[in-house]
């Protein structure tokens, strides 16, 4: 019977992590930042660490956000060889009309029924946050804008963002299209490690089309605080939003904040959130690369435990000064079942601090197990069972 199991064995690994911890000094404010918007969240590219969280799981109305999970399904079709950056994309009258210079919303001003290649096409959408740019985009890989949405909606699935909802490529309203200021961090984290190239057009300054030149929308670009990217949004439904991202001494963070009250408070708290974060915190190693973080019961195997550890190093940031106590536990569903192959993802390594999740990482097997012989087998059905009886009787089954 499968659940999730806190590891005797791994808690001794840990008792090294919980006495790092333990030894951050008491006292000072790094936990006494708030941020003036609704919604917020500071990511840790890094580590993958929450440094701040306000509202992050409730479901809010992203605007223009949502085209970074259009450039998401863009970038995955080139990634995948199914486009190139000279592939031309047509200019639908639909596009044109809804999305174009006569709709008054955000646009590339592309000509209706002229071909523009992919590479013009991503800096539309992205640099001038071009409607027409996500329609002409949408239609040309799923057909219309319906079906590129339900695609949107698989891709976030497929990186396991579970709550947000795309019913559009532009992010125009519709009540039905809601993300999580979590999951747009964790989505642009993605791109950000997965499409490095592609990226960069996030960063870029400014785009001229069609003889018009326009400004990249993203305030924080202006400012001197390592700023490459990511998006705003603003519909009358959603207040002004951000998703930002900024890198200083190797360290980046991502910064998603929504339902702020104009341009310039989206600016400012934006820019305070990152700088918060770069100052407020340190990092620190608690595990060397290839070092055993914890280890994992397995059934019927040779061996009754496996030892686990990471990718890489595990690196935490902790607040500076802070008596904060952080928790740490590996969680899996076990017991494993031999065979076990050696660099199977099987457990998480997961570190809190308050309600905060500030570590969230895969482990990995570092040895195979083989199937262990006939009387180690019918050993561990006898333990497994005896355990499911109480588990049963505790209301654990």
């Amino acid at each position: 019977m499968a659940f999730g199991r806190f590891l005797s064995g791994g808690l001794r690994s840990l008792g090294a992590l919980a006495f790092l911890l333990a030894a951050v000094p008491g006292a000072a404010g790094a936990q006494s930042f708030q941020s003036a918007a609704p919604h917020a969240v500071l990511l840790d590219s890094g580590s993958g660490a929450v440094l701040y969280e306000k509202a992050a799981d409730e479901l809010v109305v992203p605007a223009s956000l949502a085209k970074i999970a259009t450039a998401l399904v863009v970038f995955q079709e080139i990634a995948e060889g199914r486009m190139t950056l000279d592939t031309e994309i047509s200019i639908s009258e639909n596009a044109w009309r809804k999305g174009g210079g006569i709709s008054g919303g955000s646009t590339m001003f592309a000509e209706v029924n002229s071909r523009v290649k992919l590479g013009d096409m991503l800096q539309g959408l992205i640099v001038q946050s071009g409607n027409d740019a996500a329609i002409a985009l949408a239609e040309a890989i799923a057909g219309d804008e319906a079906n590129f949405a339900r695609l949107m909606t698989e891709r976030v699935r497929a990186l396991g963002l579970s709550k947000s909802v795309f019913r559009n490529a532009t992010g125009m309203a519709d009540p039905q299209q809601k993300v999580t200021a979590r999951e747009m961090a964790r989505l642009s984290d993605h791109i950000i490690k997965t499409y490095p190239e592609l990226y960069r057009i996030f960063g870029q300054r400014e785009f001229t089309w069609n003889k018009i030149k326009q400004q990249n929308r993203n305030p924080l670009l202006a400012m001197d605080i390592g700023a490459d990217g990511l998006k705003t949004g603003n519909v009358d439904d959603s207040g002004y939003g951000l998703v930002g991202s900024a890198v200083q001494k190797e360290q980046r963070l991502i910064v998603v904040l929504t339902g702020l009250k104009n341009a310039r408070e989206r600016a400012n708290e934006g820019r305070k959130l990152l700088e918060w974060g770069f100052r407020s915190f340190e990092q620190r190693q608690v595990f060397a690369a290839g070092e055993t973080v914890g280890e994992a019961s397995v059934f019927g195997g040779e061996k009754g435990r496996v030892a686990l550890r990471a990718k890489g190093p595990v690196n935490l940031l902790v607040p500076r000064g802070s008596s904060e106590r952080l928790n740490a536990r590996i969680v899996y569903q076990g017991p494993l079942q031999a065979p076990v192959e050696e660099g199977a993802q099987v457990a998480r390594l997961l570190v809190t601090r308050g309600e905060v999740k500030t570590l969230d990482i895969p482990l990995y097997t570092a040895e195979a197990v083989r199937i262990g012989s006939l009387q180690q087998r019918a050993l561990d059905a006898l333990f497994e069972a005896a355990t499911g009886w109480v588990r049963k009787a505790l209301g654990r089954s």
